[in-house]
């Protein structure tokens, strides 16, 4: 088992060597660098707080509810309309679907099909090239 942890801290340190990793990490740094981009989280925190605070009193203003929520849903767009965070989401997304990919073939793996072999993203095809995002 121990060979297997180790192999498991290998690829941990073979994700974060990755250029995605690295893209990430850099798209992270420039968020919280942001501070345009930090005041519209922190005012989007303060939304929600207030709309927890309402909703956890015994008569609830609903009138007020209605207005958190089209604040916090306003201010979900603005933060997700920021440049930063777009760029941000595009990194994550690049990494995520590395590790979707690694958590695919260890599941496949897992039901005896050859590690070296198996292509989790083949999975889902529908073989139908119309639907698909690519796989080529």
């Amino acid at each position: 088992m121990a060979d297997v942890i180790k192999l498991a801290r290998e690829l941990g340190a073979a994700l974060q060597a990755d250029a995605r990793y690295e893209k990430l990490m850099q798209a992270r740094k420039v968020n919280d660098e942001d501070e345009e981009l930090q005041n519209l989280i922190g005012e989007f925190n303060m939304i929600m707080l207030k709309a927890q605070q309402e909703a956890e009193k015994e008569e609830k203003d609903e009138a007020k509810m209605q207005a958190y929520n089209e604040q916090y849903v306003a201010a979900y767009q603005k933060i997700m309309a920021n440049e930063n965070m777009v760029a941000y989401q595009a990194a994550q997304s690049e990494l995520e679907a590395v590790v979707n990919t690694v958590n695919g073939i260890i599941a496949m793996s897992l039901n005896g099909e050859d590690p070296m072999t198996c292509d989790p993203d083949a999975q889902n095809c529908t073989h139908d090239c119309s639907t698909c995002g690519g796989c080529h």
